[in-house]
């Protein structure tokens, strides 16, 4: 409990001192996280939602491998990005090993289906015949998928949020394509890990208020957004 509440003084020192280095690390996991987060949206509501409203031939496939990957690894993840980027995979030549490029793909990857699975779960919870009565009143396809996102908003932030969790959270592929290099990959949740192994717990602890009050916040705005349209 002492070194819990001396990781506590110590976050607060570190963001009241204004330290440089801990204000840039907080900085690069949200540009980070927030870039693979945008990635993983612009693909995944698309994706979720061409496999909710088209049903493609091997839809019931489609979406165990969605589901699936709602649960992937982290660090088969890293694995996996890390053998692709290496100098002698076959993207080698891009350069991108142990670069927050290769981070953002890894983060996107895990978030992607999370996104596109709580899509699915969206519009598939919607009353079924809305879209024929929309393309019945004269609505064209594009219209009728805006009109059901806006329907199903609520969930499709919710879909946003857990992405958004999942990306600034994780941990395990961002140590393996990232390296954790100082000044360059080193995010929240790497520096936790470097801390602890260090034996620098209120240090580690710090950081990881620091990521708590980072989540929290990216969170609440878009818990603001998504409640004041419960409201209205």
């Amino acid at each position: 409990m002492e070194t819990l509440w001396q990781g506590f003084l110590e976050a607060l020192h570190l963001l009241l001192s204004g330290d440089p280095e801990v204000w840039a690390i907080a900085w690069r996991s949200l540009r980070i996280s927030g870039l693979a987060t945008l990635i993983s949206v612009a693909l995944g509501i698309p994706l979720g939602t061409y496999l909710a409203l088209r049903r493609p031939p091997g839809q019931r496939m489609w979406l165990s491998a969605v589901y699936t990957g709602m649960a992937l690894p982290p660090v088969v993840v890293g694995l996996v990005v890390a053998l692709l980027f290496w100098r002698s995979g076959p993207l080698g030549f891009l350069g991108w090993m142990y670069t927050p490029r290769a981070m953002v793909l890894a983060q996107t990857v895990l978030a992607l289906p999370v996104v596109a699975g709580l899509t699915v779960s969206a519009l598939q919870q919607l009353d079924p015949h809305l879209r024929w009565q929309l393309l019945g009143l004269g609505a064209s396809h594009g219209q009728m998928v805006w009109l059901l996102w806006r329907e199903a908003r609520l969930f499709l932030l919710a879909a946003v949020m857990a992405g958004f969790g999942v990306a600034i959270s994780e941990v395990g592929a961002s140590l393996m394509v990232g390296g954790n290099l100082r000044r360059y990959t080193r995010v929240l949740t790497t520096a936790v890990v470097l801390e602890t192994r260090r034996g620098d717990f209120a240090r580690a602890i710090a950081l990881g208020l620091i990521l708590l009050g980072l989540a929290f916040f990216v969170n609440a705005v878009l818990t603001f957004v998504q409640q004041r349209d419960v409201e209205a």
